[in-house]
């Protein structure tokens, strides 16, 4: 059943570049051909020179033989071109086909699949299946046809010199087999520990900054000695299986031409065999030796490309559980009013019993700024997520403009939420294209005002390159507060009705989020502001306040209003004041 499945695949990969391996096996059929025809050539020669020698007839076998040869080692370049550029295309497929559907996968999928493992079989899985596809292909096509091309000539010369020659490779095969469970096995175990171990480096590379600050260098030394210790094991586990394996089919390969020449020898000096017969069979067996010996190096190309077939469609039959269906409409992002409505909305992370959203019930207006405070794990981030359907909610609980979101082509929705989340993630590029990341064609001047929105044009005009200043690995040359606005401008630039901040001011000071805020909450063109954060100063700004509290919403108004009423939003004003005065 496996090996089922693993062939559909493999013939659903190659399906595209059918041509070029068509004339890549055609090509080692001529080969193949061809180089069958020349022992005979060479049998015919003997025969003739046995009854009259000529240099004339050897001169022109020699002719002949360089010939064929040479046309032997164009037409098999051709053939290694075609079918090595087949592996090539079907490895660049796969890299396409992989990265398109990782972002197609909602963001929950990356929380239980680290970046080291995806990047390891989009890299080097993907690189042994172009093995199989090239290396292996060719291999077995090769052997293929060396054996429908050779055997019937053998067969008609001796048939039982030829298959006592040929008896030792029924064992070879039954090796071949024995080993290969064992093989497939412990290629998947070095595959597994190759994703571990480039894991491990991802996750350093990111945080060396924290790794120097807490001197844990030593500590992730021992780490990856660990995990390159367990590489090393499996590796060398596997090359103890090969170096067993591949030797013994070897040596089974050559004992086939010490039983022709000794059998043959015998033949000729009792006269039942003629030296050109003999020197045929020879030529053969030992044409046969090299694509049996090489089976060995197949079989490992083939049981790495298994393995790693397994690995990659791991990804890819990962069905999406977020994603547009055929009863979805547009809703254009410029008829967006920016209404958000939430009826009994309620959310579970899998694998959790405890409700993150339990009955979460509002209607904001468009146009109005509405902060949401509460303790952490309250479920703010969760009711921000949810917003632009990055989490997998159900349908009926959550409406823009009426509409229900889950009925709303995703692209639509997104498009009309703007969303600054906590993590204030940077490309590694200029400050310019981070903050135009949502319309890559924005004009300087726009860019600029977006900066300017989000109080941080300023700080930009005194570094030396401004706008054009690279910002390195998610932004590490900016500090906290000017990553986190940067981001903010990056929200603001594409102008979308609805801007949800999730704790995105978290590393400003009170009066920069405020003066934030003002900026969103005037002029013409004001958003609908979702404000999630902890800065209760910032937040006091606001046309209505949620207080949220194990999920639900708990508490509604204004600031003067919340104050106004016991619970737990005076509470955490309270505790804000004695914060300040302390500082």
């Amino acid at each position: 059943m496996a090996n089922s499945r693993r062939l559909s695949q493999l013939l659903a990969y190659l399906r595209p570049h059918w041509r070029e391996a068509t004339f890549g096996i055609i090509a080692l059929l001529i080969v193949n051909g061809l180089g069958a025809y020349i022992p005979l050539l060479i049998r015919s020669a003997i025969d003739r020179l046995s009854v009259e020698f000529s240099f004339n007839q050897i001169k022109y076998l020699v002719i002949q033989i360089v010939l064929f040869t040479s046309a032997m080692w164009l037409i098999r370049m051709a053939s290694r071109i075609w079918l090595f550029g087949v592996g090539r295309q079907v490895e660049s497929d796969l890299k396409q086909r992989i990265f398109e559907h990782l972002l197609k996968l909602e963001p929950s999928y990356f929380a239980t699949n680290t970046a080291g493992d995806l990047i390891s079989r989009a890299t080097s899985d993907v690189d042994n299946i172009r093995r199989l596809f090239g290396f292996a292909l060719l291999s077995l096509a090769n052997t293929l046809f060396a054996y429908i091309f050779t055997l019937p000539v053998m067969l008609a010369l001796s048939v039982d010199l030829t298959l006592t020659s040929l008896a030792v490779y029924p064992f070879m095969f039954l090796l071949v087999h024995l080993f290969s469970e064992r093989l497939r096995t412990e290629q998947s175990a070095v595959q597994e520990r190759l994703s571990d171990i480039s894991g491990l480096i991802q996750e350093d590379v990111s945080g060396i900054a924290l790794i120097k600050i807490y001197s844990q260098e030593e500590n992730e030394r021992r780490a990856f000695a660990n995990q390159n210790q367990e590489l090393l094991q499996a590796n060398l586990k596997l090359a103890k299986s090969r170096n067993t394996v591949f030797p013994l089919i070897g040596g089974l390969a050559t004992v086939s031409s010490f039983i022709i020449i000794w059998l043959g020898s015998t033949r000729i000096a009792n006269g039942s065999l003629a030296v050109s017969d003999f020197i045929v069979l020879f030529l053969y067996i030992e044409r046969l030796v090299f694509p049996t010996a090489l089976l060995g190096f197949t079989i490992t190309a083939y049981q790495r490309g298994e393995v790693s077939i397994d690995r990659v469609e791991a990804i890819l039959t990962v069905t999406p559980k977020i994603k547009d269906t055929r009863d979805t409409i547009h809703l254009p992002p410029e008829q967006v009013k920016g209404e958000l409505t939430a009826r009994n909305l309620s959310f579970t992370y899998p694998g959790s019993t405890t409700p993150a959203l339990c009955d979460v019930n509002f209607t904001i207006a468009p146009s109005e700024t509405v902060a949401i405070v509460g303790a952490i794990g309250s479920g703010k981030s969760t009711l921000a997520n949810a917003i632009p359907r990055l989490l997998d909610i159900e349908a009926g609980q959550l409406f823009l403009d009426g509409v229900d979101i889950t009925k709303i082509v995703l692209a639509d929705l997104r498009s009309a939420i703007a969303y600054v989340p906590q993590d204030s993630f940077l490309f590694s590029t200029t400050i310019k294209n981070n903050i135009r990341y949502g319309d890559p064609v924005s004009q300087q001047q726009e860019v600029e005002y977006a900066a300017k929105m989000a109080q941080i044009h300023p700080e930009i005009s005194y570094f030396p390159q401004e706008y054009e200043t690279i910002v390195g690995e998610r932004g590490i040359t900016l500090s906290g507060g000017q990553r986190q606005r940067t981001a903010l401008a990056r929200g603001i630039l594409v102008n979308a009705p609805v801007l949800i901040l999730d704790d995105a001011l978290s590393s400003v000071d009170n009066q920069t989020a405020t003066a934030i805020l003002k900026n969103l909450s005037a002029g013409t063109q004001r958003k609908t502001v979702i404000f999630i954060t902890h800065q209760l100063s910032a937040a006091a700004t606001a046309d209505r306040i949620f207080v949220m509290d194990k999920g639900k919403i708990v508490q509604k108004g204004t600031h003067v209003e919340l104050l106004q009423q016991p619970g737990l939003y005076r509470s955490l004003w309270n505790q804000h004041q004695i914060e300040e005065l302390l500082h």
